[in-house]
């Protein structure tokens, strides 16, 4: 079972929303949402989960973004009022696997879930990755939640010894997009081949996007696609593909396009193992029809194809 981490980010959101719209984020494909807004687009997509009959996990204590101070701060008659409204009768659904992150606040986020009709013990998916709050986790949960998301270290091994989920991030941000021309093709992860023979119930990460956060947008010197692939041995390794003009902020479009011509030449070659997937194929048509929608749409495509990868993967060997 592969639980793909994301920070519930626009484009993160609209990539796990086109995936259920179009049937293609298989049953072993558990997506993990820590909201950073409480905002219209998560609801539709809880919504659309919920209408799939498909798994979510939502965190209702994020650790990061304005989601807190949102649902605090909202007027009685603001339109947020009927988010938030609209997000407690959602999260009470079968669909929606209710998760809480293991911080100071926990027992304030049950004790606010019970006043609206859900109790701890619905709580099935607990991230733990902070050691400050392992002995917590053991004087609250003597019987394991269903989902346990844990790093791979000893000292979470021993505490938490039922339904491990191994958590970790496995891309290798750089500090500019530029710098990945120093490494184009590189190991990304062999989670999905080890997880079980390890003892846990399924692996998790945070796909091509990583577990950096920051509010703060920008104008890249250059644009870059991440695609994920097999290697020969099964193993997933990343390619990343540079645009060619990096002087400076100028014409992203024309960035995103040498990128592509990249991306393209090297699927090309058929020198990879690469599986047909939405986005990679959304991308080969921007590089067609020399079309550019925005950074968010390219870290959009990239993660669609990640998820659809592992699905398809995941249904071969189950």
């Amino acid at each position: 079972m592969y639980f793909p981490y994301l920070r519930g980010r626009q484009y993160e959101l609209l990539a796990i929303g086109e995936l259920i719209d179009n049937n293609l984020l298989n049953d072993h494909v558990i997506p993990v949402v820590e909201p950073v807004k409480l905002s219209f687009t998560l609801i539709h997509v809880m919504e659309k989960f919920i209408k799939a009959k498909h798994p979510i996990a939502i965190i209702s204590n994020p650790a990061v973004g304005n989601f807190i101070l949102d649902w605090k701060d909202i007027g009685e008659k603001s339109k947020e009022t009927s988010y938030k409204n609209k997000f407690i009768g959602l999260y009470k659904e079968e669909q929606i696997i209710k998760s809480v992150i293991m911080k100071n606040d926990i027992n304030t986020t049950f004790d606010s879930w019970e006043k609206n009709g859900v109790n701890r013990d619905q709580f099935s998916l607990i991230v733990n990755i902070n050691r400050d709050f392992l002995d917590m986790y053991g004087e609250m949960f003597k019987v394991s939640p269903k989902y346990v998301l844990i790093p791979d270290e000893s000292a979470f091994k021993r505490k938490v010894r039922d339904n491990k989920v191994l958590f970790n991030d496995r891309f290798q941000k750089k500090s500019r997009n530029v710098d990945y021309q120093e490494s184009v093709d590189e190991f990304f992860s062999d989670d999905h081949l080890y997880y079980q023979e390890d003892g846990f119930v399924g692996f998790s990460d945070y796909s091509v996007i990583g577990s950096e956060y920051s509010e703060a947008g920008f104008a890249p010197y250059a644009v870059v696609i991440h695609i994920v692939y097999f290697a020969a041995d099964r193993t997933l390794r990343i390619r990343h593909f540079v645009s060619d003009s990096n002087n400076d902020i100028s014409n992203p479009a024309l960035k995103y396009y040498e990128a592509l011509q990249k991306l393209k030449d090297w699927y090309s070659t058929k020198e990879h193992q690469v599986n047909e997937t939405m986005g990679l194929n959304t991308f080969l048509k921007h590089y067609k029809g020399k079309s550019y929608s925005g950074l968010g749409t390219i870290k959009k495509l990239s993660l669609m194809h990640h998820l659809e990868l592992m699905g398809k993967y995941l249904a071969e060997v189950k």
